[in-house]
């Protein structure tokens, strides 16, 4: 056992941080030195999931009382990504163990498919279900692959220009489309043969990190060397850039919510940003503690969620629009 799962038990309760402004941001406090890196929330707002990369855990909040417990996932765990599948339990790309984890959502019971042992480690980074029960993965060594659960049918593509495959979303009309940090670009993957096609940005050497789709199908792009957060049309093969506010932004994360408001996170301000497509104008909010470094955002109607992995934190904006 290592010592991160030494230092706690399996279930801990906490006490809830001061809110920054408690009508918007609220802070929870999550079980120290496990890294919290992407973070999920279910429809119903009963739990919030996060990933425990350093302890190789499922971490579960109770958003209504504090509590948290965490689920071990494995023998060398070190969980990336978090998605709540169509079937309501949490899926995870888990890099340690090089494969999709389930966590049943009612029974906590923990399923583990292996990648294929001939395609090595690819530092599994995140997934996404297609319209079909398929849920399609990346790693940043030069791969992304699918899974059919109820199979176990399990393939892996290498991608083109090799390096990067990072973020990866479904949109409304079920395409799937994933972000090359290394690669810079974004590509849309034939969900039949497999075969991803190349869309370039804009902006040379932008560094594609995470993509999500709005209501409309266009793909916006968090643009981590350049600090832009870009939208592609498919329809027209149009694109549209801004750069986010302040002195050299790092856009890491993109998340669009129901309203279409564009979701991101700027490693450089400390911040959660939101982007307005209509006035094209930003609002900032900045963490209250240093560092906070707060990847992959996800949510649910009238709330975003992402996890500070700097300070051991998830945290939530109500934006109620």
């Amino acid at each position: 056992m290592n010592r991160f799962w030494m230092a706690l038990s399996a279930t801990t309760m906490v006490a809830l941080a001061a809110p920054a402004d408690a009508q918007q941001v609220q802070y929870y406090d999550v079980p120290p030195g496990g890294r919290a890196h992407d973070a999920a929330v279910t429809l119903d707002g009963e739990e919030v999931w996060w990933t425990v990369q350093r302890g190789g855990g499922h971490g579960i909040l109770n958003p209504a009382t504090g509590e948290t417990t965490i689920i071990p996932l494995g023998e060398g765990s070190a969980p990336h990504g978090v998605i709540v599948g169509p079937d309501g339990n949490a899926w995870i790309t888990d890099g340690g163990q090089n494969a999709i984890v389930r966590v049943d959502r009612e029974t906590r019971a923990v399923t583990v498919w292996p990648l294929p042992e001939e395609t090595g480690p690819i530092n599994m980074n995140t997934a996404t279900f297609d319209h079909r029960g398929r849920i399609w993965f990346t790693g940043q060594t030069g791969f992304y692959g699918r899974l059919d659960p109820a199979t176990g049918d399990m393939q892996v593509w290498a991608a083109p220009r090799g390096r990067g495959p990072y973020g990866i979303a479904t949109t409304s009309s079920g395409d799937v489309w994933y972000a090359s940090l290394a690669g810079n670009h974004i590509a849309r993957v034939d969900l039949d043969t497999g075969e991803a096609t190349i869309v370039e940005p804009p902006t040379p050497n932008q560094g594609a990190r995470r993509v999500w789709p709005d209501s409309q199908g266009r793909i916006w792009v968090s643009e981590w060397n350049s600090g832009n957060v870009s939208v592609h049309d498919p329809r027209d093969g149009s694109w549209q850039t801004w750069k986010l506010p302040g002195e050299s932004p790092r856009t890491y994360s993109v998340y669009v919510d129901e309203t279409d408001k564009v979701w991101l996170t700027d490693f450089a301000a400390n911040a959660i940003v939101r982007f307005d497509p209509e006035t094209e104008t930003f609002e900032s909010f900045p963490s209250d503690r240093p560092g906070a470094q707060v990847r992959q955002m996800l949510g649910r109607a009238g709330e975003v969620w992402g996890a500070e992995s700097g300070t051991d934190r998830l945290v939530v904006i109500r934006h109620g629009d």
